[in-house]
């Protein structure tokens, strides 16, 4: 796995778990991440994941309209 660093300002409100499971979300929102490989770098089960992606209101089924047609 590659390693980031971020510089976020003091008064940023997220733990570092929760900032990972954001992250990890938004990646696989982008289609970036498979829901394994999300899960993975969120340090969580799979099941685990998919109640996350919920919390940060990101849909588990990534389809464009195109993929759709």
């Amino acid at each position: 796995m590659k390693n980031i660093n971020i510089q976020l300002p003091d008064s940023f409100d997220m733990s570092y778990k929760d900032i990972k499971i954001f992250f990890a979300a938004k990646l696989y929102e982008a289609g970036k991440l498979t829901l394994n490989q999300g899960a993975e770098l969120a340090e969580l089960k799979v099941a685990d994941f998919v109640e996350m992606l919920y919390h940060f209101n990101v849909s588990l089924i990534n389809y464009s309209t195109i993929d759709l047609k």
